[in-house]
């Protein structure tokens, strides 16, 4: 049997970048040695930076079959495989933008790569040195990328937000301008509509047009098979289900005994409880998650009862769009496709529509064992699916439909045997030319499913009769998947490994592998499987950490992970107000209704905490203490109040008591994790500009927020000699200080009136949680009732349990009510808040705005595009401080590549001279000399904001490795 192709690549020397190339393709073995001299340009740093983002379509094969695709995300390069000779050769290698995600051919000699950090799409020629010769600008995060149309137009799928939706370069643009961050009702999920032919002369190149559909940040595309229809899907699209507040809920854990509210509204009764643990100590009063119910018409809770009168919006819950990709109109829309939707592909024979997607469970309140409360999320988080879309009908089919979810790990009726059937986090799909087959790459599972599209579109398949079909595949997390149908060969990509494979389809079998090149530490690498492999960690083989943390972030739902068979612990985090606490308690002054933590003790961690919505786990390093309270600061392998790589390892917990994993992992195995997630960055933000500056209405905001005045509190020199400091600014709870680490949380748990202590949340992602629009009066808040705000895209905003609807109201909280030397200011307050809202939608994070940007000069656009290359000068010369960026450094290193003497010479700008240091030693070349290359056609020069630190080792990622065969097949 012949061993799988590899391509291995080992640095043996970073003083003078000697590389030792090993591969062997199809039994030829060659070796090349590339003598690189040390660039000493790049700024202080890490040389690479972990985003962890989610691929969508990594691999694509050419229209005439011949070559193949593959998008290495952590590289960020497009890999080039001929399929000349049948099994993939490597050929080249291009450098495109920072994690590039999905990839499609326009033709034979012409390849589009969406850089889903970089909010760029590459264009990527084969003509004679395979390179970059445009770049078009996009919206923030894009994910996806399709051709169709007549004329063919290319339509690319981006979050309805970004620096570039409001540059003035494509101010006619129809769709383009202000993204309404604090307007309800609003479409959220963008397609950047290009003709090919006609990119425009403008910097990042110019749409036709900009489309809107009436769901969250989208990802995948697919197109009909006359290619007159593009199906759009919404990503983390939800499932109609939104939090009720606690003060909307009667108090007593008394289900079935009604109240009025102030605002007269009755409430069907009060939290359906236990009112306590298994070890009788009093719970919290805490919110409550109902979901709609579409037969009835009513928003209900697991009993039943009706909640209308506490929910202001309705949920149309629209997950996937059909456009006329000729007119640019949408046709159709289909709603109730699932929680969270991976990717999607047409039946080329019938025209049926599949999607991968989970269906998220998050309705069903605690995890744990369930003997006490009777009930249990455990093992049951979301259902892995395929929902067909057959004209106007919505047909989800259940992958996993033989596991009974009643039966949990280590009982009695457990079946061990059901995972062997199961497949986990779907996503890429192909079927074959005449429609009978389906392939699925399951991230979790390292399996591709196999299916029988009539058997699917029936839901006549069983799990583990069609098991048997499935694939293995060796490297996991399989991602991406290329049909060959003319050589009998699946071509697929692997993130665990950043591997390309080959599975011969006649046998089943893999038959081939490329390990790329990978600048990822080992500690990445041996630590991701942790977050997404259900073959180690799932009791049943579906449920993981990645079925709440898609790709290491939030599904944008909250869950009651209360555990009523654990016991009450106890927190040593300091709480802001602590001194103030035992007269608050008392007196009810503080704006308590229930007793606070359900005991009135403040250290409590009671084990019944309510809903809260999914945390981020990226850019936890210096956060100190996770989960919304910081309960995860005392646990099982340790405990301390700022550590985040105890608390991170304290969710050993959770393996078996929500994810159903038959035994815990290791110590050993948590620290890994713990080694992998702990180095994981958030991406930086995209509504600050782009030169770090703020509007004047984020700078009145940043003003407040920073200054002297506290918004919370008593502000009393004498109440600060009595009980301690007893008020604070923004800041003051809410810590900025980069260099530190802290984006919004130093650390600390505070009182802030609610019916328990929280710890202070970081505030970098605030962005990503606009769509919540319309709310009830609140106790808390002094906001007033919205009224009905009609449809909206999200049924969770902000505070930790998600039942604020937007900023606005959460800096309305009666915390932060104005008085004569506290609170907000008592001359139009408002206006105030308003712009704080607006600063924290542009709040600082770990790396400068400007990170990941590109402009590619042509010879069309070197008047537009000067300012730009100015910009990242400019930027890449600014000093920037992030501890996680090690030491203060740059705001990002410039790397430049272009096309001279038949090969992509690099540059990296050095600040300190202002000139542009080639990778070959020879002499740097000035800004201007190095733009006057592109003036000739096939000389682009195209510009990439790197992370500091990055740019020296970058500066070698995109050349072609000539191979030197020594042997024979």
């Amino acid at each position: 049997m012949k061993m799988p192709t590899f391509l291995r690549v080992c640095r043996l020397s970073r003083q003078r970048q000697l590389r030792f190339v090993s591969v062997s393709l199809l039994g030829l073995t060659s070796i090349i040695l590339i003598a690189r001299k040390s660039v000493a340009a790049s700024s202080t740093g890490p040389s690479f930076i972990e985003f962890e983002s989610g691929p969508v379509r990594p691999i694509a094969m050419s229209p005439n079959g011949l070559t193949l695709f593959a998008a290495n995300t952590p590289n960020g390069t497009l890999e080039i495989f001929d399929l000349t000779f049948g099994r993939p050769a490597f050929s080249h290698r291009v450098a495109v933008g920072l994690e590039p995600v999905a990839v499609a051919a326009r033709s034979d000699t012409e390849v589009w790569v969406v850089n889903h950090l970089s909010d760029s799409v590459s264009i990527v020629t084969l003509t004679g040195v395979p390179h970059v010769i445009r770049t078009l600008i996009v919206g923030d995060e894009p994910r996806d990328i399709v051709f169709a149309g007549t004329p063919v137009r290319a339509f690319i799928t981006t979050a309805h937000r970004g620096q570039q939706r409001v540059d003035s370069s494509i101010a006619n643009v129809p769709g383009a301008g202000d993204p309404q961050m604090s307007t309800g009702g609003i479409p959220r999920a963008d397609v950047w509509v290009f003709d090919p032919e006609n990119l425009g002369t403008t910097f990042g190149g110019t749409p036709l047009k900009i489309m809107s559909f009436f769901t969250d940040t989208p990802r995948a595309l697919a197109v009909s098979a006359d290619k007159n229809t593009v199906y759009v899907a919404g990503f983390k699209t939800g499932n109609q289900t939104t939090t009720i507040p606690q003060a909307r809920i009667c108090n007593g854990f008394e289900p079935n005994k009604p109240c009025t509210l102030p605002d007269g509204t009755v409430s069907p009764g009060g939290n359906p409880g236990p009112a306590t643990d298994a070890q009788r100590e009093p719970a919290p009063e805490v919110g409550l998650i109902v979901k709609y119910n579409n037969n009835s018409g009513h928003w209900e809770d697991e009993l039943r009862r009706t909640w209308d009168g506490s929910v202001r919006f309705q949920l149309p819950d629209t997950d996937v769009f059909a456009v006329d990709a000729n007119r640019l109109t949408e046709t159709a829309s289909f709603a109730h496709v699932g929680t969270t939707l991976f990717n999607m592909v047409v039946n080329p024979a019938n025209g049926n529509l599949y999607v991968s997607n989970t269906e998220s469970i998050n309705n069903v309140r605690f995890e744990g064992p369930g003997t006490y409360a009777g009930h249990t999320v455990q093992g049951h988080l979301a259902e892995a699916r395929i929902t067909v879309i057959s004209g106007s009908r919505v047909a989800p089919r259940h992958l996993n439909k033989h596991i009974d979810y009643s039966a949990l790990a280590g009982t009695k009726y457990f079946d061990r045997g059901a995972k062997d059937h199961s497949l986990s986090m779907p996503l890429d799909l192909a079927v074959t030319s005449d429609g009978a087959t389906l392939y699925l790459a399951s991230f979790g599972s390292s399996k591709i499913g196999v299916f029988s599209t009539s058997a699917l579109e029936d839901d006549s398949f069983t799990p583990v009769a069609a098991s048997a079909n499935y694939i293995p595949v060796s490297g996991g997390g399989v991602s991406g998947l290329a049909l060959d149908e003319k050589r009998g060969l699946l071509y697929l990509t692997t993130r665990f490994d950043d591997g390309v494979k080959v599975v011969d389809l006649r046998t089943r079998q893999e038959v081939a592998g490329f390990a790329l090149p990978n600048p990822e530490p080992n500690a990445v690498i041996q630590g991701r499987p942790m977050l997404y492999d259900a073959t180690r960690f799932s009791g049943n083989g579906e449920a993981t950490c990645a079925s709440c943390h898609i790709f290491g972030d939030m599904d944008d739902l909250a869950w009651d992970l209360g555990n009523p068979d654990a016991s009450v612990t106890k927190s040593a985090i300091p709480i802001n107000f602590r001194g103030l606490l035992p007269i608050l308690i008392a007196s009810g002054a503080g704006g308590l209704i229930t007793p606070l933590n359900g005991s009135n003790k403040p250290e409590d961690f009671h084990p019944m905490k309510g809903p809260f919505t999914t945390q981020t786990l990226r850019g936890l390093r210096y956060s100190g203490a996770m989960h919304w309270r910081g309960d995860r600061s005392t646990g099982v392998l340790g405990s301390d109040p700022f550590d985040a790589n105890v608390s991170f390892k304290n969710f050993i917990v959770a393996f078996q008591g929500l994810v159903g994993s038959v035994a815990q992992p290791s110590e050993a195995e948590m620290q890994q994790f713990a080694d992998f997630q702990l180095q994981v960055f958030p991406p930086p933000n995209p509504v600050r500009n782009l030169d770090n500056s703020l509007t004047p209405a984020q700078q009145r905001g940043a003003d407040f927020f920073s200054g002297a005045r506290p918004s919370d509190g008593v502000n009393s020199p004498i109440a600060d000699q009595l009980f301690g400091k007893s008020s604070f600014s923004c800041a003051g709870c809410h810590v900025l200080d980069r260099s530190n680490g802290f984006f919004g949380t130093g650390g600390n748990q505070s009182f802030e009136a609610l019916p328990q202590i929280v710890k202070i949340p970081h505030l970098r992602n605030l962005y990503t949680k606009i769509g919540m629009f319309g709310s009830p009066a609140v106790g808390f808040f002094d906001a007033s009732d919205s009224g009905p705000t009609g449809d909206q895209i999200r049924g969770f905003g902000f505070s930790g349990d998600g039942s604020t609807d937007t900023l606005f109201r959460f800096v309305t909280a009666s915390v932060f009510r104005p008085t004569s030397n506290s609170g907000f200011p008592q001359k139009n307050p408002d206006a105030t808040r308003r712009d704080v809202e607006q600063f924290l939608f542009a709040f600082d994070s770990d790396l400068a705005p400007v990170v990941g940007q590109q402009v590619t000069l042509t010879a069309d656009n070197a008047q537009s595009a000067s300012a730009r290359v100015e910009l990242l000068m400019q930027r890449a010369s600014t000093p920037f401080t992030s501890k996680a960026l090690d030491a203060p450094t740059m705001e990002c290193d410039l790397v430049a590549r272009a096309v001279q003497n038949r090969r992509v010479r690099n540059f990296l700008y050095d600040p300190a001279t202002g000139r542009f240091v080639p990778d070959d030693g020879t002499d740097p070349l000035s800004s201007n000399a190095l733009r006057a290359l592109a003036a000739t056609p096939g000389q682009e020069v195209t510009y990439t904001a790197a992370t500091p630190g990055s740019g020296t080792r970058m500066l070698s990622i995109g050349e072609k490795l000539s191979v030197h065969r020594t042997g024979r097949r």
